[in-house]
């Protein structure tokens, strides 16, 4: 499908916010359903959507609104949420009306300050930069894929200790991905399990549609403790520079505040994802051993199981921009100064873009997939992902546990929507 054919911009639209107020406050029977208001341009109202429901399992609201609304508002989230692969990509490649300056954003609440990905142009560009130096892939393989294997290596023991019925997120995918970012970061004397519990409380924090109080005061307590850990590195790292993102951050001349908001930034996403992606890989293959017999076969194919795991069960479901204009998606109008939710986990399921969507599939050439975004916000530890978990993490897990398979006593727990993984994940081999 064609974005830019289906997404036309500048169309007129002089009253930029009583459409959503207008539609937010009319009565039920002119709102629900929503197919009621398809083809009449304005937007519709999915005040159907259950935020308890998108946690227990958000793919079936993601499929309705494909199919009715590809774009609506969201009473329950307060947000214009676009469900569609070419809406999506759309809006990720024009940053200039789908700004990630948003204002009021609970990431910006959650990380005590404004971090790169909520920076447009110029400004976003010269502070991601400068991690950019570290993140590529010639910089992967060079310094950091060697601490990536020896982290794996011992957290492969620790499960061997823990014995079949470990907990899988516990004991190997959430403190591997932890020990990793201390690693590339350049923070010294914290534990991965802090660091793991940090990010949790930033990634809640972010997506705290429902305004939890108990989790702002999470994010406080997490905010304080990285605080007291990163006057250490600033300290050590301001002496002693190297490959660190925070030694280059701090040597770039950035403000020390912007410096604290992007380590903070990078703790978030930098352990749940790989997290994610680790134990939803061990829960897919579990499912479909014939794809785990092909990739054992060729330990090079463990990379297209990871980046098909990344599609089908996108650990980052929604992330939030805000329309610096009127502008139209899908054949709906929405507002200038409308916070935008882009469902990415839903566009990566989108029969329009892809082939059998909600298949788990690897053997397939490779589906083009949202699961790091796209544009200048593309993920900038996607490279880094790529190697810990999807050539190193995973296909070693298999070598050393050939048999390795999900307890089907225990079939795991699965947390969150926003941002969404396995809590818990016992194995048995």
């Amino acid at each position: 499908m064609d974005a830019t054919a289906a997404v036309r911009t500048g169309c007129p639209f002089t009253d930029k916010r009583s459409a959503v107020e207008r539609a937010e406050n009319a009565p039920t029977e002119m709102c629900s359903p929503v197919s009621e208001t398809i083809g009449a341009g304005e937007m519709p109202v999915a005040n159907w959507i259950n935020v308890a429901e998108l946690r227990e399992d958000p793919y079936p609201t993601y499929a309705r609104l494909r199919n009715e609304s590809p774009v609506a508002w969201v009473p329950a989230i307060k947000k214009v949420l676009i469900a569609s692969f070419a809406g999506c990509l759309f809006a990720e490649q024009h940053p200039e009306i789908f700004s990630n300056n948003v204002s009021g954003a609970h990431m910006t609440r959650a990380f005590g300050g404004q971090p790169m990905i909520r920076q447009d142009g110029a400004d976003h560009s010269a502070e991601r930069n400068v991690i950019n130096q570290t993140l590529r892939p010639k910089k992967i393989k060079e310094v950091w894929e060697a601490r990536f294997i020896a982290n794996t290596q011992t957290y492969l023991d620790a499960l061997e200790d823990g014995g079949p019925g470990a907990d899988l997120n516990d004991v190997f995918a959430a403190p591997l991905a932890a020990k990793n970012l201390i690693d590339l970061l350049g923070l010294s004397c914290v534990a991965p399990a802090d660091v793991a519990r940090w990010s949790a409380d930033f990634m809640a924090g972010a997506g705290n549609v429902l305004d939890d109080q108990d989790i702002w005061l999470r994010c406080q307590r997490s905010r304080e403790e990285l605080g007291s850990a990163l006057d250490e590195a600033f300290a050590r790292l301001r002496k002693n520079p190297d490959d660190s993102i925070i030694s280059l951050l701090i040597h770039s001349g950035m403000p020390e505040e912007s410096v604290r908001a992007n380590v903070t930034l990078t703790i978030s996403g930098g352990v749940s994802e790989p997290q994610h992606i680790m134990t939803s890989s061990v829960s897919l293959l579990t499912q479909h051993p014939e794809f785990l017999s092909w990739a054992q076969e060729e330990p090079t194919r463990f990379e297209q199981v990871f980046q098909e795991t990344l599609r089908l069960q996108s650990p980052i479901a929604m992330i939030t921009r805000e329309t610096t204009t009127d502008t139209e998606v899908d054949g709906f109008r929405i507002p200038g100064g409308s916070q935008i939710g882009l469902l990415l986990a839903s566009a990566n399921r989108d029969v329009l873009a892809i082939e059998n969507p909600d298949e788990f599939d690897p053997t397939h050439e490779a589906r083009r997939h949202l699961g790091f975004g796209s544009g200048d916000h593309l993920c900038a530890g996607k490279w880094a992902a790529e190697a810990a978990v999807g050539r190193i993490a995973v296909p070693a897990l298999y070598e050393r546990f050939p048999t390795l398979r999900t307890d089907p006593a225990h079939p795991g727990t699965w947390n969150g929507w926003v941002f969404r993984g396995f809590s818990s994940l016992p194995v048995v081999w």
